[in-house]
């Protein structure tokens, strides 16, 4: 037990840190006049409370996390920071006479965190503003990992993060240093996370939207977390440019962040298309818009401007896991939502905010394909996998092909958990497979046009365990879960 006395004082740092963060609706709150306001300060003071009690009982117990201890506070965090933020939601909801329990709060506060962008709520348009800023606030935060920003600040602190940047960062290839200091890497990398953030904020807001809707689609934008502020989500607004301009910070969030962050250090863009991961993933998704827009229009469903406008967007929205939408789609030819689903577990990139399998993963699966169909026509052939020019080793692929054997038993695992509470097959499947990819919306009763709210609460806890092993990238968290984990 003494040796989680290190992880538990760190924990203690990053929850009065994440009390900090409640400022930000808070203050929104007191200059709004909203009669909820005196929610924020009293989880404010809670939360505080509970991380300085930690940060300071267990400060003697001062060392470098071992890479089990990093495992360990990533999936102590994502169950315990969302307890954090469910608080003023569930305080404000209740002080409106918005009729909310525990599972329903801890639900939102894990959709947004976790950049899911899955929602219980209904009237969104009607509720304060500072519950909705602090719903897309979570979703930014979530975006690139909280921790990744807690290894640029930790280390003033006297604590190591490269334990921490391991066991958060998203995608396979997540050992290789941008810097020799993995601090320096995570400041970087939030620096071009704030680059992004700043210009799609002022892009917004130059195209129309008023100064905090512009913030808070800001938030939801470049984390692809997708919340809205409305009941309409992005319809809500009607506009083409709007709509362009998501597109566009959409594409750029899928893509690996270090990409952008080693062409700022070098000054030169060379490396990006020379990236196999993110040509495909460009490629995909501007080849599925363009495919869903054409065969919106072969099926006479648009004209062909309105089949540009609504399928390139939405077909794009729900495959990078942002899950913004202008129509229900679900009213389209059935083969377009289901094509759209599936390519959110494929087209976003390691290093990106968005979730899902990851497009690297699928290229080293279907490389590894490419070989053994090669080695059966020629048993003797010498043929490695490679990435660009790189070569992926077999510790790798093997990673790879464990990590989907994991992902295919998970999402069965958890659907056949739903039917056995009498939903229908295609929501059951299809709101896990949502949850995983960290998308938000699914098929069904769970499409766009709907929420999660008339879920059962047991249900909704199925699609909360869902989220947290899709954030943790299910492997992460299921190491916790062998003996050998525990063995000193």
């Amino acid at each position: 037990m003494r040796d989680l006395f290190p992880v538990l004082r760190v924990l203690g740092m990053l929850l009065v840190m994440f009390a900090l963060a409640m400022l930000v609706p808070m203050s929104v709150s007191w200059l709004q006049h909203e009669a909820i306001w005196r929610v924020y300060p009293l989880s404010v003071a809670t939360t505080a409370t509970v991380g300085g009690v930690l940060w300071l009982g267990m400060n003697r117990f001062r060392r470098e996390l071992q890479p089990r201890h990093g495992v360990i506070l990533v999936s102590l965090v994502w169950v315990v920071l969302p307890l954090c933020a469910s608080l003023p939601l569930m305080l404000a909801l209740h002080q409106l006479d918005i009729p909310v329990s525990f599972t329903h709060a801890y639900f939102e506060a894990v959709s947004g965190l976790t950049t899911s962008g899955a929602t219980v709520l209904h009237g969104l348009d009607e509720l304060p503003q500072s519950i909705n800023v602090w719903r897309t606030f979570l979703q930014w935060l979530g975006g690139m990992g909280i921790l990744i920003l807690a290894v640029a600040v930790l280390p003033l602190l006297g604590v190591g993060g490269s334990q921490l940047f391991r066991a958060e960062a998203a995608g396979p290839i997540k050992d290789t240093k941008l810097t020799p200091r993995m601090t320096e890497t995570a400041k970087g990398l939030w620096g071009v996370y704030a680059v992004f953030s700043i210009a799609c904020g002022l892009a917004f807001w130059a195209g129309g939207m008023p100064p905090m809707e512009a913030l808070m689609h800001m938030f939801t934008t470049v984390s692809l977390g997708g919340l809205s502020s409305h009941d309409a989500s992005f319809a809500y607004f009607d506009s083409p440019l709007l709509e362009a301009i998501a597109l566009v910070f959409m594409l750029l969030a899928s893509c690996n962040f270090a990409l952008y962050f080693v062409a700022m250090r070098k000054g030169q863009l060379q490396g990006f298309w020379r990236d196999p991961e993110m040509r495909a993933t460009i490629g995909v998704l501007l080849g599925g818009g363009l495919f869903g827009a054409l065969l919106l229009w072969l099926k006479d469903v648009y004209e062909p401007l309105d089949a540009l406008r609504y399928g390139v967007f939405n077909v794009i929205s729900v495959a990078t896991t942002t899950g913004f939408a202008t129509v229900d789609y679900l009213a389209w030819p059935v083969f377009l939502p289901v094509m759209m689903l599936l390519l959110s577990g494929v087209a976003t990139s390691a290093g990106s905010t968005g979730g899902g399998i990851k497009m690297v993963r699928m290229l080293i699966l279907l490389k590894q394909a490419r070989r053994e169909l090669t080695h059966l026509v020629h048993p003797r052939a010498v043929q490695p996998v490679r990435l660009g020019s790189a070569v992926v080793d077999n510790r790798m692929i093997f990673s790879v092909l464990a990590f989907m054997l994991v992902y295919g038993a998970t999402v069965i695992t958890l659907s056949m958990l739903l039917l056995l509470t009498d939903l229908d097959p295609v929501t059951a499947f299809t709101a896990i497979l949502a949850s995983v990819h960290c998308m938000g919306p699914g098929l069904g009763s769970v499409g766009p046009a709907a929420n999660y709210a008339g879920l059962t609460d047991f249900q909704m806890w199925v699609c909360t365990l869902a989220m947290l092993l899709g954030r943790l990238e299910i492997l992460s968290f299921m190491a916790l879960l062998t003996p050998s984990f525990w063995r000193r």
